[in-house]
């Protein structure tokens, strides 16, 4: 890891807040160091970070992940209600999911429209509007 991109990840950090930990700079430093977007899982951020020669636990990647998303540096994607993508792009955007990769990218924002949303509950309001289109490979 650069200079550059550490000092970037602890930046990204700072700027939320969050006490930028020896750890909390290894995630963020991978998550944010190049400037790129980036969708990942807690599983290939821990993968990664060990490749770094860093020793975080997966159980610290999920909790830095979790104080990330609270601190509203990622937002999370939840793919079938059991698997969690964690995106650095927290601006309001669709998504598609590879179904055959178990891949998630960003979609194309300008060519997504949505004319209509049904009325909340009463007592409700819609906070928020996930959008998660799953692609597969034709036949």
């Amino acid at each position: 890891m650069t200079p550059q991109a550490i000092e970037r990840g602890t930046e990204w950090l700072t700027q939320a807040g969050l006490r930028p930990t020896r750890q909390r700079v290894a995630l963020a430093t991978l998550l944010v160091g190049d400037g790129q977007h980036r969708h990942v899982t807690a599983e290939s951020l821990f993968a990664a970070v060990r490749d770094t020669g860093d020793s975080v636990s997966l159980a610290t990647v999920y909790n830095t992940l979790r104080a990330f998303c609270e601190a509203g540096l990622l937002n999370e994607v939840t793919v079938d209600g059991s698997k969690s993508y964690f995106d650095t792009n927290t601006h309001d955007h669709p998504h598609f999911f590879w179904e055959d990769e178990n891949r998630l990218s960003d979609a194309p924002a300008e060519q997504l429209e949505i004319t209509r949303l049904p009325d909340a509950p009463e007592g409700a309001e819609i906070a928020k509007v996930d959008v998660v289109i799953r692609l597969r490979k034709r036949s």
